[in-house]
């Protein structure tokens, strides 16, 4: 204020300078971040979209129906489209995080990889378990891509990946503390960024296991009733 009143603005010196500094990527490379924030967030949507298309398709097709007529469950029908998209990924993220953001581009990882690797298993277990519920919700691909645009850009913009939950209001991190986006954001960037252990980053690994329970349970009920509904 009394630089504002003065008219010019008056160096002063103290006698203690405050130099701030990032530790991962100390020469703030825009592409260190962009890399591996871009391949977190790639893992929910290729998830999301792999496992909902894939029932989706199963309905359009009426191939669901011989699936119905073999000697499986709903469960193990549901746990074998989660397997087949999150193994994809999975095996795809790995060689990603290795060829292309350590060796291509040179980003230093600082953690351990494998336990990153956990945390998207996690990850690709809950989000599968969404896609496979969104997908018994819609009854087309058209349905299902409205659907996704609802569902995808909220849990990318306020988990974290985009924008830090530091600058959102506060009812919005409690409430985003719901979905498993924000656990594994936190995670991810704990073992890539600041090289985290297991014991720092359990917590997250354990919410994004009750979350991703809870969300495959939802949908399992959603799709005995939809699987109900075509006998």
């Amino acid at each position: 204020m009394n630089t504002y009143l003065q008219g010019y603005k008056s160096d002063i010196d103290y006698p203690v300078d405050l130099i701030m500094r990032a530790r991962f990527n100390p020469a703030l490379e825009g592409f260190w971040f962009g890399s591996v924030m871009e391949l977190i967030n790639a893992v929910t949507m290729i998830a999301i979209i792999l496992s909902g298309a894939a029932l989706i398709r199963e309905k359009e097709r009426g191939t669901i129906e011989h699936l119905l007529a073999m000697p499986v469950s709903d469960s193990e029908i549901m746990l074998s489209k989660i397997l087949a998209s999150g193994v994809v990924v999975w095996v795809t993220t790995l060689f990603s995080v290795y060829f292309i953001i350590q060796w291509v581009l040179s980003v230093p990882i600082n953690g351990e990889i494998w336990l990153f690797m956990v945390a998207v298993a996690l990850q690709l277990f809950a989000v599968s378990s969404m896609g496979i519920f969104m997908a018994t919700i819609a009854r087309s691909m058209p349905q299902f891509g409205l659907l996704l645009i609802l569902v995808l850009l909220p849990l990318q913009l306020l988990s974290g990946g985009v924008t830090p939950r530091e600058s959102m209001p506060g009812f919005i991190q409690s409430a985003m503390l719901l979905m498993p986006n924000t656990h594994f954001v936190e995670a991810s960037q704990g073992v890539l960024y600041r090289g985290a252990g297991i014991s720092v980053v359990y917590p997250q690994l354990l919410a994004l296991l009750a979350i991703g329970c809870a969300f495959y349970l939802i949908a399992l009920k959603r799709f005995k009733s939809t699987v109900g509904s075509m006998t």
